[in-house]
């Protein structure tokens, strides 16, 4: 199964690894109950921790789940993405949820200059990402591919989206974040104090842990993904990564080729980041842009943050150094021999 951007949480001073079937429980802590279930949706698995309130609250949160993932998956029959993709050129009605997605998807794809395309599906396709069948297309093959990947031409006019004929559209690289700030926001509304969610990985709080402290994530380490790299402690926040060990397969060449494609060349990301990860306010921003800083590289990454430091990220490069922003310097820890430095803003 595909366990894409998986963190590892720790919680108090145990460590709660999210991972498992569908489940429920419950459990005392030293100042309110807390609920957790496990799941798997939209391809991998998911865990939800809340507390205080009662268990209800999971089931909506499972339920906004399966509703979203009917939305926004590219392989639901019926779906909005299946029905924009099966539309043959024609104007589409789709859900709030998923006229938000790809208005987002859109703008991000602008500020990038196309580093987040989410048009280039045909291209993780013909990779065989979405089936397991991996392969090397020819260069002729992705040419011919690369003629139908530009976000630019997605017409979005309230809730009605209009993609070219022969054109694809898939929002993986978005859902989660959107998900996790819906199931939050579900949650809240149902009477949870606090919660920790586990999006396949896209890891999102709210509230305070029981004892009043912060919540600390650790995140892997990209060349043993077994193992964390480093830790940082948030509040309100989610904290998502995009690397190149999530889906990867290693060719007749010997080389490595993994799922996030450069929609300027059609072949798997290569600019130097092998790890990305945003930490900020919004699950559906901190998605986008884990994508775009892994192919933007580090110059380019870096370039972009300076632009807007309303968020936090880490990037690790294929020659093992991570850099990271001074928001989480004081928080940071660094779990590696790796050499760790703060961006300079200058």
């Amino acid at each position: 199964m595909n366990l894409n951007k998986f963190f590892i949480l720790i919680a108090a001073a145990a460590v709660t690894s999210f991972t498992g079937c569908k489940g429920s429980s419950s459990a005392d802590t030293s100042a309110q109950r807390s609920f957790s279930r496990d799941l798997f949706a939209m391809d991998t698995y998911m865990s939800v921790r809340s507390y205080g309130g009662d268990e209800s609250a999971l089931d909506s949160a499972e339920n906004c789940i399966r509703d979203l993932e009917n939305k926004l998956s590219a392989t639901i029959s019926g779906s909005d993405v299946s029905r924009i993709n099966s539309g043959g050129g024609k104007p589409v009605e789709v859900s709030d949820d998923t006229a938000a997605i790809i208005r987002k998807a859109v703008e991000t794809g602008s500020l990038t200059g196309g580093a987040l395309d989410v048009t280039a599906y045909p291209l993780v396709r013909e990779w065989g990402f979405t089936t397991g069948s991996y392969k090397i297309p020819s260069q002729e093959r992705i040419d011919s591919l690369l003629a139908s990947v530009d976000y630019r031409k997605i017409v979005l006019n309230g809730n009605t989206v209009t993609l070219p004929d022969g054109m694809l559209l898939d929002l993986g690289a978005l859902a989660k974040g959107y998900t996790g700030d819906k199931v939050i926001e579900t949650l809240r509304e149902n009477g949870a104090d606090a919660a920790i969610i586990s999006l396949g990985g896209n890891v999102q709080a709210f509230g305070e842990k029981p004892d009043g402290s912060a919540w600390k994530v650790a995140v892997r380490d990209p060349f043993t993904p077994d193992n964390d790299m480093c830790t940082i402690e948030i509040g309100e926040k989610a904290v998502i990564t995009s690397g190149n060990y999530e889906r990867c397969f290693t060719g007749d060449d010997g080389k490595v080729y993994w799922h996030i494609i450069d929609p300027a060349d059609g072949f798997p990301a290569d600019n130097g980041i092998v790890s990305a990860t945003i930490i900020g306010d919004e699950g559906l921003t901190c998605d986008a842009l884990s994508t775009a800083m892994f192919v933007e590289g580090l110059e380019g990454a870096c370039e972009l943050w300076k632009n807007d430091r309303s968020y936090d990220m880490i990037l690790v490069t294929d020659d093992s150094r991570i850099f990271y922003t001074e928001g989480i310097a004081d928080s940071f820890t660094n779990l590696t021999s790796m050499p760790a430095e703060v961006i300079p803003v200058d």
